[in-house]
């Protein structure tokens, strides 16, 4: 989805559950559909795509990246390559939430149960009524469309704002919490939206709102039937008036990607405060002394970006300033992960190190005191991680954790001089996060291993080496 915003929009993933409550699955074998699955894996996520000539017509696209279809007379079939006239879909969105689709050539409606699934409905009934469950990371930055604003919790004012011009700092982050097909907003101090604006501390029906989604931006319908929208000058966001999503009540949920501050061994934070030079000199984090990480997809290296929208880059003599606009090869850096401190290497094979005058320079053979910095990932007070094969989530009846669930448990985290304390009842143990991929984490103890989900669901904490199964969302 392209997006006027600062970061990405992220992709539409969700999984469908029908009256029965089963969800729609793609099975490896045959390319068959059913709806049997009793949870949210990886083959009950659909992806939606939109026509680009007409944005009322969807796609719907399984983990395997074939396309849902059905003929004139009703068949579905999900093998196709590429979406096909039969694999145009409608979304026709119910007062309860729930999606009816219909195909769009043959206006019949989709529905059935278990490995009874037809499009061949004249009308909509039980059968073909869909509730939608969103399978993308529920942490995200939510934008405005109509304001090009981003939302941030202003404390001051017991509201969220739509007044951010960047979604800058833990207070733009927005949590999604599902329950029984319902989302609420949850602010990162651990309170939830109202429909008249008001935060709260409990969960209830004014806080929970049916998704729905137009040319794909998402709206909020609220128990009353009208729609999220930013109000007055601050863009208090409440329900407005409007019982049908204009461009007002439209939102895009982006990637949030973790901020960080930097500490050099002077103790000074570093900064941009005193113009482009990125300069260890501040005792106080403010946004001049927040970075937002991002980790380039192909080469795994960091990119490290400004409140003001621009790079942090090696230019000559192996100073690094804050003048790159976009990114290139001189802002892309490596980074080794040293226990409770990291060293950079810039694009020169040298380290990054804090001058006596607190300027950062890669001039460095080798890493020393001059070449570690405490790094502090700011916007994630609420953690919540997905893996391969699912969220981590409390066992029901016993005291491990499972990482295979399609429902998430929050935990807190709490930064420890370069370690965290993951805080979930027992007493605190040290973790180090080590930010490997793009959108995916690494969780490494004391003793060196690594957090991994194994085959049987199981969270355990004996991962010798990363891979797959010890990387996570978050």
């Amino acid at each position: 989805m392209p997006t006027n915003g600062f970061n990405r929009a992220l992709k539409l993933q969700f999984g469908l559950i029908n009256y029965d409550s089963r969800y729609l699955t793609a099975e490896a074998f045959g390319f068959k559909v059913n709806a049997s699955g009793v949870s949210m894996k990886k083959k009950q996520i659909w992806t939606l795509e939109q026509d680009e000539k007409d944005g009322q017509v969807v796609f719907l696209r399984s983990h395997l990246g074939r396309y849902l279809a059905s003929d004139k007379d009703g068949k579905i079939t999900c093998g196709a390559e590429k979406p096909d006239p039969d694999s145009r879909f409608l979304i026709v969105p119910q007062s309860d939430g729930r999606w009816a689709l219909q195909s769009e050539p043959y206006l019949r409606y989709f529905g059935g149960s278990a490995d009874y699934l037809s499009c061949f409905a004249q009308a909509i009934g039980e059968q073909e009524l869909w509730a939608v469950h969103l399978a993308l990371h529920p942490q995200a930055s939510l934008l405005s469309v109509a304001r090009k604003r981003y939302a941030h919790l202003s404390a001051s004012d017991g509201e969220i704002s739509v007044d951010s011009n960047i979604p800058w700092g833990v207070h733009s982050l927005v949590t999604l919490v599902y329950l029984d097909g319902k989302y609420s907003l949850k602010t990162c101090d651990s309170r939830f939206l109202s429909n008249d604006g008001k935060l709260v501390k409990e969960n209830t029906n004014t806080t929970s709102f049916t998704l729905e989604l137009k040319s794909g931006k998402l709206a909020f319908k609220d128990i009353d039937g009208k729609y999220l929208t930013p109000v007055g000058p601050t863009g208090t966001l409440r329900s407005g008036r409007c019982s049908k999503p204009g461009k007002d009540e439209l939102f895009d949920l982006e990637e949030s990607h973790p901020q960080v501050v930097f500490q050099a061994a002077n103790k000074r934070f570093v900064s941009v405060k005193q113009g482009v030079s990125i300069s260890a000199n501040q005792d106080v984090e403010t946004d001049m002394e927040t970075f937002q990480m991002e980790i380039d997809k192909e080469s795994k290296k960091s990119m490290f970006r400004t409140n003001g929208g621009s790079y942090w880059t090696l230019v000559t003599h192996g100073e690094i300033q804050s003048t790159a606009t976009e990114v290139e090869v001189n802002t892309m850096f490596d980074i080794e992960w040293r226990g409770q401190r990291v060293a950079l290497r810039a694009s020169n094979g040298k380290y990054v190190c804090t001058k006596k005058n607190g300027q950062l320079s890669a001039v460095s053979d080798a890493v020393g005191a001059d070449e570690l910095f405490l790094m502090k990932l700011i916007n994630r007070p609420m953690l919540i991680l997905r893996g391969e094969n699912g969220f981590v989530c409390h066992h029901k009846n016993s005291n491990t954790l499972n990482a295979n669930r399609s429902v998430y448990d929050i935990f807190s985290l709490i930064f420890n001089d370069g370690a965290y304390h993951v805080k979930n009842g027992e007493k605190p143990e040290d973790f180090f996060l080590e930010f490997l991929e793009h959108g995916r984490v690494a969780i490494k103890s004391s003793d060196g291993k690594y957090l991994r989900g194994d085959q049987g669901g199981t969270l355990m904490g004996d991962g010798t080496n990363v891979d797959v199964s010890s990387l996570w969302e978050y």
